[in-house]
């Protein structure tokens, strides 16, 4: 069912309220100074959880209406201790289930408003939207809390037919203040929802051509002034209106707005990652399935071009003794020395990213995946790397790399191999259990003739690995091609 303006009205002033603390949804009461926590605990148990967005859900017998699986954390690590399901027919989330709203198109769980408790943040990109019209899109913010989900409220929506706002969706201390702000990413657009003072603003960040595609957004501090930044990255290709751009972006307070100062051109990425992959205490940006878009005699945006075979990570390194960001770069495929696999067209090596110190040396680590790698004969099985930092980032001084490859033929890791179950779609890092050690979790959308299924890998190892499914996990579900385990989004 369409929303009103009325409801519309009063959904996005609760929004902002919940952003600038002074609507909580997990009921607690506001603090000054809120610490800066990247919790994804979202019932407040004191472990990390992970969402699982479900775009292609059925609910209610609507097709793609779309859904939101929450899998809570706990000492065995996610999988082993149940999951909420969050969707538009939940009574604390507005809005109705509707065929193609595709729901949970994008997550992410947060903190917004630093009670220690995350809130979920969820697109829905097909949302229609009265007086703006089909495919408008919707970004819904959901409060977290112990023993279910908080109150829910609308963000933002599409200001128009097709605007397809939910496509993407990141958030953090974009301002520098105590309020994190929302990033959209629509058809051809991304918005940020900021908090300046005791008001909420929308500010067009780019609007250019995107291809169709989900606009790739990552954050982090990549001029080291203590303060985040925002990475955006968008493709498309064909005369006259090729764009391909990997840019940087940060709040300009005197003219409350987003402003580019950063710019890699002709790359096209297909994720984006921040990580101190050096130790050097300023933030990195990996660039995955990075790809030159259109030759424009710009030398090669993506590092040397026989490192694109298959899919290359390109990665911009901070300045360490205040020069430009990104003068100095590394760029490594299957066919870098260290590590495993054979670059092969298809591949689709860094179509995901995720940064975890999974073995805790003080430099972050890189997790990449490979949906399209072929495992023996069976063709996009997929698989997934694990690339450590060191001194010079994920190369040592010889150009090589230090990972260890897994994939469901891998010893120590259920399942098996088979054609299209594109393992390493999705990734995402937490520390489930409170070890005190990073875990990573794969998706794998393809899995079960596309039911979809996520495995755990206990401190970024295949020993102990679990999985889990809408199977296991008890979900509904009226067909197996759901495509569980694409997204994922955890802290």
């Amino acid at each position: 069912m369409p929303h009103s303006r009325r409801v519309l009205t009063y959904a996005i002033a609760a929004a902002a309220a919940v952003i600038a603390g002074g609507v909580l949804p997990s009921g607690a009461t506001a603090i000054a100074a809120a610490p800066r926590s990247a919790t994804s605990d979202f019932n407040g148990d004191g472990f990390a959880d992970v969402a699982v967005g479900v775009p292609e859900g059925t609910v209610g017998g609507r097709a793609k209406a779309g859904y939101v699986n929450v899998v809570w954390g706990g000492p065995k690590g996610v999988g082993a201790h149940g999951s909420i399901r969050v969707t538009q027919a939940t009574a604390e989330v507005p809005g109705t289930p509707e065929a193609g709203d595709r729901f949970g198109a994008s997550v992410t769980l947060t903190d917004l408003n630093g009670d220690g408790i995350a809130e979920l943040l969820a697109g829905a990109p097909g949302e229609d939207v009265t007086d703006r019209g089909t495919d408008a899109g919707m970004v819904t913010v959901v409060g977290g809390a112990k023993g279910g989900p908080g109150p829910g409220a609308t963000v933002l929506t599409g200001p128009s037919p097709s605007a397809a706002y939910g496509k993407s969706v990141a958030a953090d201390y974009l301002t520098g203040g105590d309020n994190q702000a929302i990033v959209i990413g629509g058809m051809d657009k991304v918005v940020a929802r900021v908090i300046h003072g005791e008001d909420s603003m929308i500010t067009t960040v780019v609007a250019a051509p995107m291809g169709g595609r989900a606009p790739v957004l990552a954050t982090g501090d990549f001029d080291s002034d203590g303060r985040a930044d925002l990475a955006v990255a968008y493709w498309t290709a064909g005369d006259p209106n090729t764009q391909s751009h990997v840019r940087l972006w940060k709040w300009d307070a005197e003219r409350l707005e987003m402003a580019n100062f950063w710019n890699t051109s002709n790359a096209g990425v297909s994720a984006l990652a921040s990580g101190d992959f050096d130790g050097d205490g300023r933030n990195d940006l990996a660039l995955g399935e990075c790809r030159e878009i259109a030759d424009e005699n710009i030398d090669d945006p993506c590092g040397p071009e026989q490192f694109a075979k298959g899919g290359g990570i390109h990665v911009h390194y901070a300045s360490a003794t205040g020069g430009s960001f990104g003068s100095r770069s590394q760029t490594l495929n299957q066919d870098t020395a260290g590590v495993p696999g054979v670059a092969e067209d298809g591949d689709r090596f860094g179509a995901a990213l995720a940064v975890a110190d999974v073995n805790r040396d003080g430099r972050d680590d890189l997790i990449a995946g490979a949906p399209g790698e072929a495992i023996g004969s069976e063709a996009g099985a997929g698989a997934a790397w694990l690339l450590h930092g060191g001194a010079r980032g994920l190369l040592d001084a010889g150009g090589a790399a230090a990972s260890v490859a897994w994939n469901q033929d891998t010893v120590g890791i259920p399942g098996v191999a088979e054609a299209g179950d594109t393992f390493g779609a999705a990734l995402a890092t937490g520390d489930y259990n409170t070890d005190g050690r990073p875990d990573v979790t794969v998706g794998s959308p393809g899995e079960n003739a596309s039911l979809g299924a996520v495995w755990l890998l206990p401190r970024g190892t295949a020993a102990g690995s679990t999985a889990f499914s809408p199977r296991t996990l008890d979900l509904p579900y009226l067909s197996t091609a759901h495509k569980y385990g694409k997204p994922l989004n955890s802290h």
